[in-house]
């Protein structure tokens, strides 16, 4: 197939020396090619086509039905990502933001609402609006209160004396942390024995230690504490030394 083309001073142009619409879909801007934009393409392709080598009426249905797949596909992409973003709202997200210079801003925040602006999503954070194209990760709001309690937890450990310094003078102060880590569910449990596992051995060698402090001062006063609760509570597992 053949295709002629009259041209005037580097443009495609029609009979009457105007500009053929052929050249205004060619310099359409970097916007994604509809099908009314296909259409006058296909229009310009048979009002300049070859006279003796014309184009078949079936390869043009061909060409508009694949054109009609390719386009429902891009709806159904469109669609997808708009419920992709939706989802999203209420989430807390992590974006890995390109600036103008080449440098990578990681930017970390709840998504308020998403915003559709000439056919591209944003995520609205912190009254700052972010490319959807740019989103690195989601994160799941009980891993973010787990790794939080597990920060505290280590910041609290480490206030605690040594085992080789501790008296029972502290004893009080351990079993608020004892009692703390007991109560934890065991996501959180894992969550401190996988990222600070020389936080909770401290716990575990602190309550070793102040347990041997008690049996050899001949106090039992932590073992009545423990008999009173269990009667009240039915065995409280507070009173558990803290397992890794």
């Amino acid at each position: 197939m053949g295709i002629v083309v009259p041209v005037k001073d580097g443009k495609v142009v029609d009979e009457t020396g105007s500009a053929n619409s052929l050249s205004q879909v060619t310099k359409s801007s970097n916007s994604a090619l509809d099908k009314e934009a296909f259409l006058q393409l296909l229009v310009a392709q048979m009002k300049y086509q070859d006279p003796l080598e014309p184009t078949s009426n079936t390869e043009y249905i061909s060409q508009l039905a694949t054109f009609s797949s390719l386009e429902e596909m891009q709806n159904l992409n469109s669609s997808m990502e708009s419920q992709q973003a939706t989802n999203l709202i209420g989430k807390t997200v992590i974006m890995k933001v390109t600036s103008t210079t080449g440098a990578t801003n990681v930017v970390q925040g709840r998504v308020d609402y998403i915003v559709k602006e000439r056919g591209k999503l944003y995520l609205s954070i912190e009254d700052k609006l972010y490319s959807l194209d740019d989103l690195d990760k989601v994160i799941d709001d009980d891993y973010l209160d787990a790794v939080s309690i597990a920060e505290d937890f280590k910041k609290v450990v480490d206030e605690l004396p040594d085992p080789k310094n501790l008296t029972l003078k502290d004893k009080s102060d351990l079993e608020i942390v004892r009692k703390a880590y007991n109560s934890l569910t065991t996501y959180q449990q894992q969550m401190i024995e996988k990222y600070y596992p020389s936080s909770l051995k401290k716990l575990q060698e602190l309550v070793a230690k102040m347990k041997e402090l008690d049996e050899s001062s001949g106090s039992d006063n932590d073992s009545e504490d423990n008999k009173t609760d269990g009667e009240n509570s039915g065995g409280d597992k507070n009173e558990e030394t803290p397992k890794s």
